[in-house]
């Protein structure tokens, strides 16, 4: 696997100005657009396939950009609908001689897999050239194999936060943590108004594997999270025991979960956002965790985020505040001057400034001014990512072997769902942990 885990990634403060776009076209001579700050070349007759599984306003916004990009080039792009996992999918289109020339692709293993398959090819100096003016070496470091440039990481999520009722809070009187043992003081706050504190999206075992890397993240430090992620240290470790505990602090609570672990385990995440913004005054939970994503969600409700729904960073459980983060990386597929000129594009201050603007998304581009995003809260979101400094992780079973890390039923999915059930087996699931990443890792299925 990649070993993005042993990387620190430090984000520097967003730099530079808010450059507007004039959307005008590149002239013939190659110059950028007013405004712009990437030169790209005319492309008129070029047309480009762009896979992603980006749907609803997400997908909406991402074509606003790649409108952008023909603006600039003249090259027609279409989007193209991918199923997850998007490797499966394009296996399928490439088996059929019909691959897309970008694919965004949201793991580092999934990048590794690409390359390995002989699908991926590298970046050109200009792409690479936004990469290095753009983005911490740590970014960049995430998006190579065997050191070489393949994926430039146009999107990024905040997976520290916790969304909260603002309402339930007020009526508690319970204020925003800064630490575990706040956190288990305002849960007890929200619990004695009547409003159980927690709702889990435990029927997606990829919310489960959130909690514990935030937890092990803050406790027991970036070097032995990124030992743990390459499984240079067994799940049978002492911090590992460590970190179980801390999470049974919660779990093993059932009063503090809606429904239960039985129900949370029936709980999908979309559900779990939304029960927790419905039900006026009375809704079946005061928080839920997960990330910037989660805004989709809150959106299906009437509630307002930054009034109704409100947000705080991952409390510290350790002595630093965990900030781990998943993303997608623009690939290419089929390699052409217009492929290269569009992933040149998108690792570009002006893409992402775009997108940034439309909400719902953050950029892990150093460059995308603060201001750009639409409201208070995406900013304190953006910032939270930014600040984080060298305790930055990417997200620790998006780097695993699919087999332990990302497959339903299965793995690290499983073994932490059946802790939820039980959390006062520590033992018992490291053990399963531990076997299951084993046989993962030694077969990198």
């Amino acid at each position: 696997m990649v070993a993005a885990g042993a990387l620190a990634l430090s984000l520097t403060a967003c730099g530079g100005s808010d450059n507007k776009k004039s959307g005008g076209d590149s002239s013939s001579s190659g110059a950028p657009a007013t405004g712009a700050t990437v030169t790209l070349p005319k492309l008129d007759g070029t047309t480009l396939e762009v896979a992603a599984v980006w749907t609803g306003a997400e997908q909406a916004n991402f074509k606003k950009v790649l409108a952008e990009f023909t603006k600039r080039t003249g090259a027609k792009v279409t989007f193209v609908p991918a199923q997850d996992p998007i490797v499966n999918f394009l296996g399928s289109k490439i088996a059929g001689g019909q691959p897309p020339d970008v694919a965004l692709l949201p793991q580092p293993g999934a990048i590794k897999q690409a390359v390995d398959k002989k699908w991926a090819k590298p970046l050109g100096a200009e792409a690479v050239a936004q990469l290095t003016k753009n983005y911490s070496q740590g970014w960049q470091d995430i998006g190579k194999v065997d050191g070489k440039q393949y994926g430039a990481y146009y999107k990024a999520a905040n997976k520290s936060l916790i969304w909260y009722n603002a309402k339930v809070f007020e009526n508690a009187g319970a204020a925003e943590p800064k630490t575990w043992k706040d956190l288990l003081s305002t849960a007890q706050k929200v619990y004695d108004s009547g409003v159980t504190p927690f709702s889990v999206g435990g029927a997606d075992g990829w919310t489960l594997t959130d909690w514990f890397e935030n937890v092990y993240l803050s406790q027991a430090g970036p070097e032995k999270y990124d030992q743990l992620a390459q499984h240079k240290i067994k799940w049978t470790d002492p911090s590992v025991k460590q970190a179980l505990t801390t999470l049974a602090q919660v779990w093993s609570k059932k009063d503090y979960i809606a429904g239960g672990p039985s129900g949370a385990l029936q709980t999908e995440f979309p559900a779990s956002v939304t029960q927790t913004f419905t039900g006026g005054d009375q809704p079946k939970a005061g928080m839920v965790f997960e990330g910037d994503f989660a805004q989709v969600n809150i959106g299906e409700t009437k509630a307002k985020v930054g009034t109704d729904a409100k947000v705080f960073p991952f409390p510290a459980v350790g002595s630093t505040a965990p900030v781990v983060s998943g993303g997608d990386a623009a690939v290419i597929l089929k390699d052409s001057k217009a492929a290269q000129a569009l992933v040149t594009f998108l690792a570009s201050s002006d893409a992402a400034t775009i997108q940034a603007r439309l909400g719902g998304y953050l950029s892990p581009n150093k460059n995308v001014p603060n201001s750009a995003y639409p409201n208070e809260v995406q900013r304190k979101i953006a910032q939270a990512l930014i600040e984080s400094g060298d305790h930055f992780r990417f997200d620790m079973s998006d780097q695993a072997p699919q087999a332990f890390g990302g497959t339903p039923g299965k793995g690290e999915w499983k073994d932490l769902q059946d802790f939820l059930k039980n959390p006062s087996d520590v033992a018992g699931t490291q053990a399963k942990l531990e076997k299951d990443a084993a046989a993962a890792y030694g077969s990198g299925s």
